[in-house]
This record gives C-alpha cells, sequence and structure tokens, in this order.
C-alpha cells in the first residue's frame, strides 16, 4: 500500500512533464519492488490495485472507473498482464535465491560438522555435536540417541515414549521413516538411523518434516551419515589398537617363552648333570669334587630361581593394571634392611650409604621397593670393583635414592635401550636374562617415579630412582585434627 501510494504521488508531481506511459511505467515499479516482498496473491493483488489507480486518477476521464477509449483499455489490461508477469518472476527468483542461501548455510555447516567431527574421541562428544547440529538446522525438538554396545539405543531419561518407539523402529527397520518416505507417512518427525544396514549406530528424530521437504530430509541424513562415519571410525580406530595391543602382547608373550627356553636351559642342563654325577658315580669322585658339584647346583638353582622371580614380577606389573598395596614407609628403614642383606655378599664392604635422618614418608611397596634397591646394588656390586655409593635425598617434591658406581660404564648407544627387558648391555661375560633393570623401571612406574641413568663423571654409572612425595604427610593430618 505504501508504494502504491508512493507510486500515485510521484505520478501526480510528474503529471505535467510525462506520459500516460511512464505513469503506468511508475506503477509497474511500485510492483515489481513489492513482489519480492509479498506473497503470490498479495502480488498479485498488488497489481491488479495498481491498475485500479492508475485509471482512477490518470486515465480520462479522471476520478472515474471508466475508459473512454479503446487504446487506454488495451494499456491497462496489457499492463495488468505485466504486472502479474513480473510479479511471478520475481516471486521465482525470490525462492530461488532463498533456497541459494539455504543450500549455503547447510552445505557450510556440513563442513563444519566434518571438522569439529575429525577432532573427537568419544561417542558422548559425537553425539554432543550431533544434537547442536540438528538444532541448529531444524526447528526442533530433535532427539538423538546412540547405540550401547552396539545393541540398545541409550535414550535421555525425559524423551518421550513415541519417539522412543519410532526411533527404534528405524533401527530396526534400518530406513528412514516419516513423511515422503514411502513409510510410515503419518508420523509427525523424521526417525533417521545412524548408518547403513548391518552397522546401525544410532538413530534420529527430526522435526517438523514435510513430505514435500525433500531437501531438509536429505540434509538431515547428510547430518547422520557423518555422526555414523565418525562413530564408525571411532570403532575401527579402537579395534586396530586392541588388535595391536593383542599382537604386542603375544610378542611379549612369545620373547617370554624364547628368552625362559634359553636362559633356563643351560643352568637346568647343569644341575641335571651334576646331580647324575654325584648319584651315578658318587663313590667315585672324591670329597672336593662332590662339593664342587653341590656348590653348582645351588649356584644354578639360585640362578633359576631369580630368573624365574624377575619374569614373574615383571609381567606383572608390565601386564593388567595391579593394584600395589602401598602405605606409608620410611626410605630409611627400607634401605636399612636393603644394605642389611646385601651386605652379606659385601665382603669388601665397597658399599658406602649416606641416609639423612627426618626424611618425608613415602607410599610405597616396601617389598618391590627394597627389591628394585637390592637389584641396583647387586648389578654394582657385580659389574664394579670400586666403591659404590647409595645415597638418599629430597629435591623438588620428589625423594632420591642414588646408586653410584665406578665400572666400565654403559655406551651412550645402550643408554636408550638399557630398561628394555632381555637387553644386556654388559660385555664383562656375567651371565644375566637382562630382566633385572626392566623389573626395576617397572617397579619405578607402579609407583609414579621413573629412574634414570646417569654417566658419572670419571667413569661409571649413576642409577637414580625418583619417587613423588606427598605434601600431606601422615604426621601433619594428625596435628591438624588436633585441636
Amino acid at each position: 500500500m505504501l508504494l502504491l501510494t508512493a507510486a500515485t504521488a510521484c505520478s501526480f508531481l510528474l503529471d505535467r512533464y510525462v506520459s500516460l506511459t511512464s505513469q503506468a511505467m511508475i506503477y509497474v515499479l511500485a510492483v515489481v519492488i513489492a513482489s519480492y516482498k509479498l506473497d503470490w496473491i498479495e502480488s498479485a493483488v498488488c497489481a491488479v490495485a495498481a491498475v485500479t489507480a492508475l485509471n482512477f486518477f490518470f486515465v480520462p476521464p479522471r476520478w472515474t472507473f471508466e475508459v473512454e477509449n479503446q487504446e487506454h483499455f488495451i494499456a491497462l489490461g496489457t499492463m495488468l498482464v505485466l504486472a502479474l508477469v513480473i510479479s511471478h518472476l520475481a516471486k521465482g527468483v525470490r525462492r530461488e535465491t532463498e533456497l541459494a542461501h539455504l543450500n549455503e548455510r547447510r552445505a557450510r555447516q556440513l563442513q563444519a560438522l566434518a571438522t569439529n567431527l575429525s577432532n573427537v574421541n568419544s561417542p558422548a562428544d559425537i553425539e554432543a555435536l550431533g544434537h547442536k547440529a540438528l538444532d541448529a538446522a531444524f526447528a526442533g525438538p530433535c532427539s538423538l540417541a546412540l547405540t550401547r554396545d552396539g545393541r540398545e539405543l541409550d535414550f535421555a531419561a525425559d524423551l518421550d515414549p513415541a519417539v522412543r518407539d519410532g526411533m527404534r523402529c528405524c533401527v530396526k527397520e534400518e530406513a528412514v521413516l516419516g513423511p515422503g518416505t514411502g513409510r510410515w507417512p503419518g508420523l509427525l518427525a523424521w526417525y533417521l538411523p545412524l548408518g547403513e544396514r548391518g552397522h546401525v549406530t544410532g538413530a534420529a528424530c527430526v522435526r517438523p518434516a514435510l513430505a514435500a521437504d525433500e531437501a531438509g530430509r536429505e540434509h538431515a541424513q547428510a547430518l547422520c551419515a557423518l555422526l555414523a562415519q565418525a562413530l564408525w571410525r571411532l570403532r575401527v580406530t579402537a579395534s586396530m589398537l586392541a588388535a595391536q595391543s593383542e599382537a604386542q602382547r603375544q610378542q611379549l608373550q612369545s620373547t617370554f617363552l624364547a628368552a625362559i627356553s634359553h636362559d633356563l636351559r643351560t643352568p637346568l642342563a647343569a644341575i641335571v648333570g651334576a646331580a647324575s654325577s654325584l648319584q651315578t658315580q658318587r663313590d667315585k669322585l672324591s670329597e672336593p669334587e662332590q662339593d664342587r658339584l653341590l656348590g653348582s647346583i645351588v649356584s644354578e638353582a639360585s640362578y633359576l630361581s631369580t630368573v624365574t622371580e624377575n619374569t614373574l614380577q615383571l609381567v606383572q606389573l608390565t601386564g593388567a593394571a595391579q593394584a600395589l598395596k602401598r602405605d606409608w614407609e620410611s626410605m630409611e628403614e627400607i634401605v636399612g634392611a636393603v644394605l642389611a642383606r646385601v651386605r652379606q655378599r659385601d665382603s669388601q664392604r665397597r658399599i658406602k650409604s649416606n641416609v639423612p635422618e627426618n626424611l618425608p614418608l613415602v607410599k610405597a611397596d616396601p617389598v618391590l621397593l627394597a627389591q628394585l634397591i637390592s637389584n641396583l646394588l647387586d648389578n654394582a656390586l657385580q659389574y664394579s670393583d670400586g666403591a659404590i655409593d647409595l645415597s638418599v635425598s629430597v629435591e623438588a617434591q620428589e625423594l632420591l635414592v642414588s646408586v653410584k658406581d665406578r665400572g666400565p660404564g654403559i655406551p651412550e648407544a645402550e643408554q636408550k635401550v638399557i630398561f628394555e627387558a632381555y637387553t644386556r648391555g654388559d660385555q664383562s661375560g656375567q651371565r644375566g636374562a637382562g630382566l633385572g633393570l626392566a623389573l626395576c623401571r617397572a617397579i619405578a612406574l607402579a609407583h609414579g617415579g621413573r629412574l634414570t641413568l646417569r654417566p658419572r663423571r670419571g667413569g661409571g654409572s649413576n642409577f637414580v630412582l625418583a619417587l613423588p612425595l606427598d605434601a600431606q604427610q601422615p604426621g601433619q593430618e594428625l596435628n591438624q585434627e588436633l585441636p
């Protein structure tokens, strides 16, 4: 109405200077502008009103609806047809423009969703992104549910039972249900499965759903396809990781069996040989020879016991997560107990200890920590000749236990693998299965600490065990509880 009023006012202003044809063009321009904002019926009414206004105000005789000659009647009819055609074309252009903008928004949404899904690592994140995308694309309310353990859908607690039934049905039929799909056209929403046949991982409910809105249904299917691909990617990745873990487990098991068969065969053969000699030829052997064979049996049996114990503990610590029985322990007492045992084998008193008093307590398994320190001291006694320094200190909220020797040291190339199982870096000809340091590192990691090797200036090695210290010590807790 405002456009027609403006066109009429403009025509009155130009009445003395322009012809009736130019005034008709002013009305046609008003109709064209109105067509971009009005629907088809309103545009047609606007076109008829423009022709009527031109006839009433400017076509002779003026201020009447009469037409005095045939030429003016043809002009008015032509103007009416032209206005209606332009209005129809303008409506089509507007519809195409809106559709192009809608398709652009949907394409951008699909691109953004694909980018976001490539960075998620859990089904919960995918579900959250899916909810957000459906709510942004459709007026809603939209719903999304993923399958739990590959079977049942995990619904929200407040979800409508009718929606639950629809989502279960689309998962069961593995097809889209709702208006325009040929399946359950009487539904008020589209129910879309996530995934293809045999690999459905969830379902979505999208509203509003119109049978004629094929583009909207295709966009919902595209969103669901992206979500299904992301879920499938997570499952494939999890399967690959499980397969790799199983392969590593199998490889580790094979390595264990190979190492055990190699390291146990020789001492077993020595024990059997010595025992057999004592059994069959004891009367012919001298007493020193019998003592030598008995000593060999004891030594080889001790070696077998050590290898077996280290292997079993390493398997336990590096296998499935094991809950250590940790309690508040004093490192002074652990080190003292270890020294009392190790010094029985240290006849030359080479081990020098420096353990300060009033050290903070650590939460640890004392048996495992004692075995770690004992292994380090045994290695130092076995592979070095000089003094061995055992010291304990506190640095930066860590308790450090250091075992230093003056042995030949470990070449730089072997320092990176010295803590791997069945790795032997010594060239001294000493016998060993290469499990001691691997077990020590496993014990340190199980306590949340670390075991490192540092070359000593002047030759030798320095093995450092670092254990984290809790800021809240048991004594402090007790003092805080006291009034």
